[in-house]
C-alpha cells in the first residue's frame, strides 16, 4: 500500500479557489462552521490553561482533650448551634432583601 505524496501549496490554492466560485453557498456556511468549531475549541482550551487555579484552603480542626466532660461537650455545641443559627439566619435576611428587590412575594 502507498503512501499519497502531499499535495502542492499551489494545487490547495486552485482546489480552493475553485470551491469558493461555485455557487453553493450552503457548503460554505458548513465549511466555515467546521472551521470554528475546532477553532472555538482551541481557544477554550488555551484561555482555560491560561486561569490560575485556585488556592488551596486550609482547614483547622479542632483538638480536643479526652479528658472532656460531656457537659463541656454539650456546652460547646449550644455555642457552635448559636453561631451557625447567626449565619442561617443572616443568608435568610439577605436572600429576603433580594426577593424583596426582585419583587418576590414572600411569605
Amino acid at each position: 500500500m502507498a503512501i499519497p505524496r502531499p499535495s502542492k501549496p499551489s494545487a490547495v490554492w486552485r482546489d480552493l479557489r475553485a470551491f469558493m466560485a461555485g455557487n453553493q453557498r450552503h457548503k460554505l456556511l458548513i465549511g466555515l462552521i467546521s472551521v470554528l468549531i475546532p477553532a472555538l475549541l482551541v481557544a477554550g482550551f488555551y484561555v482555560d490553561s491560561r486561569v490560575d487555579p485556585p488556592k488551596p484552603q486550609m482547614y483547622f480542626i479542632p483538638s480536643w482533650p479526652a479528658t472532656r466532660s460531656d457537659a463541656e461537650i454539650i456546652a460547646q455545641q449550644k455555642i457552635d448551634q448559636k453561631k451557625l443559627d447567626a449565619k442561617r439566619e443572616a443568608k435568610r435576611q439577605e436572600y429576603r432583601r433580594l426577593a424583596d428587590q426582585l419583587g418576590i412575594k414572600v411569605d
